[in-house]
């Protein structure tokens, strides 16, 4: 039989309650065995994690934040193991991962931020998946925990990790194939490991690429992410009433849709599934019993216009200082700052004496973009704009959007229209 992998993401491991119904989900649609359950840090950690951070590289007192977070998981703790035995070995547990974090955030000062970031950052998936693992333990399941440093082997691109394929898979195959034999693996997701021993981390987000690694390397029959919405929509439901869902998509249009910018599914996840036609479920864990949507190699086309709103973006125009016309030597040294900086594109606009770019306003890396392009190049800066991308468009999807405010950039295509507007 072929492992199976699901992975459950913060919001659905936030608290005692949100744990017991992963771990009913595991029960009631897993197997005994042949098994992958990737986990993510519980509810906001990662957030609270990356505040402590920046409290220890400031030298500011931490304790309280790091005390709130230790109440938190350990409140989490009590309720899952009301029997005071069981309890001990999970306190004991708890106790020397935060002395871990406690001594990372010490040191935290003396290294690279983006390496201290790796090291702090993935406690939170070690403590969560401990107690799941644990959870999972005490109701009678047979359990593995595994480090998902040991298998998912990177670079030492911090905050970044790119995978090494090859020695991944190979120490997938090693270590955890045989554990499936017999067991349920718990591990975390967002994790990678160097050679060096060190932590890396794959990308904000990144479990769902976690647990679509694991499935490559396990040739898996399919993978399971477990959201708190029914399934892909057609716009997320925080922002538009009335969604459809989207119940069969191709992993072409999947990866559109990620790659715009829709958040049900990390953007990195599509690709190791398609390479080996490996189906993904995106299903609710609040209703588990429904099917949700499935990605695979064949898609079902819908008639609805699918929505990606995209907050907090920067128009940047550039011309050439001199007046002169920009040619494809000026396109590829401008594409070429923003790639070494990590800004992508949402748009690209060419005129013969500006080049226009929608990107993200994260103001770090804007910075040391223009730092290279600034003496040749006179920037000009539109601010607090949204970007909405509609696949299958139409004129009144476009005006639905719209209304009375006027566009700042529009772009179409056959399949595509983005609108940018203030």
């Amino acid at each position: 039989m072929k492992a199976r992998v699901f992975k459950f993401g913060g919001a659905s491991v936030r608290d005692a309650d949100g744990i017991r119904n992963a771990a009913r989900i595991i029960r009631d649609f897993g197997n005994s065995s042949n098994l992958v359950v990737v986990v993510s840090a519980m509810g906001k950690t990662t957030n609270a994690m990356e505040e402590l951070l920046d409290l220890a590289i400031g030298n500011s007192d931490y304790s309280s934040k790091l005390e709130a977070l230790r109440d938190y998981h350990f409140s989490v703790a009590e309720k899952l193991f009301p029997d005071i035995s069981a309890f001990e070995v999970v306190r004991s547990g708890l106790e020397e991962r935060f002395t871990s974090l406690n001594e990372r955030l010490i040191q935290a000062g003396e290294t690279d931020r983006d390496f201290t970031y790796d090291q702090v950052v993935c406690m939170g998936e070690y403590l969560s998946s401990f107690l799941l693992y644990s959870h999972l333990q005490n109701i009678g399941l047979s359990m593995f925990l595994v480090d998902a440093a040991d298998i998912i082997q990177t670079n030492e691109t911090w905050r970044e990790g790119e995978v090494q394929i090859e020695k991944s898979s190979a120490a997938a195959i090693q270590f955890v194939s045989p554990l499936l034999q017999s067991g349920i693996v718990v591990t975390q997701g967002f994790i990678g490991g160097t050679e060096s021993g060190k932590k890396t981390t794959l990308g904000r987000e990144g479990s769902d690429y976690t647990a679509a690694l694991f499935a490559y390397f396990m040739d898996a029959e399919s993978v399971t992410i477990w959201k708190d919405v029914p399934g892909v929509l057609n716009a997320d439901p925080k922002w538009m009433e009335n969604t459809v869902l989207l119940p069969r998509l191709s992993y072409q249009d999947a990866a559109e849709l990620t790659y715009y910018g829709a958040t049900v599914i990390h953007p990195k996840t599509i690709r190791p599934l398609a390479w080996k036609k490996i189906p993904l479920h995106v299903r609710s864990f609040l209703n588990p019993g429904e099917p949700g949507t499935v990605v695979g190699p064949e898609g079902e086309k819908w008639d609805q216009p699918a929505f990606i709103r995209k907050t907090n973006q920067v128009l940047v125009s550039l011309s050439s200082r001199d007046f002169s016309f920009l040619e494809e030597e000026n396109i590829t040294e401008v594409l070429h700052a923003f790639s070494e900086t990590g800004l992508k594109m949402q748009m690209l606009q060419v005129s013969a004496t500006s080049i226009s770019i929608v990107t993200d306003a994260e103001q770090q890396k804007l910075e040391r973009a223009f730092e290279s392009l600034n003496p040749r190049y006179s920037l000009l800066f539109n601010k607090d704009l949204t970007l909405i991308t509609i696949q299958n468009p139409s004129k009144a999807s476009e005006d639905f959007i719209l209304g009375e405010k006027p566009a700042i950039l529009v772009q179409r295509t056959r399949s595509t229209s983005q609108l940018l507007f203030r």
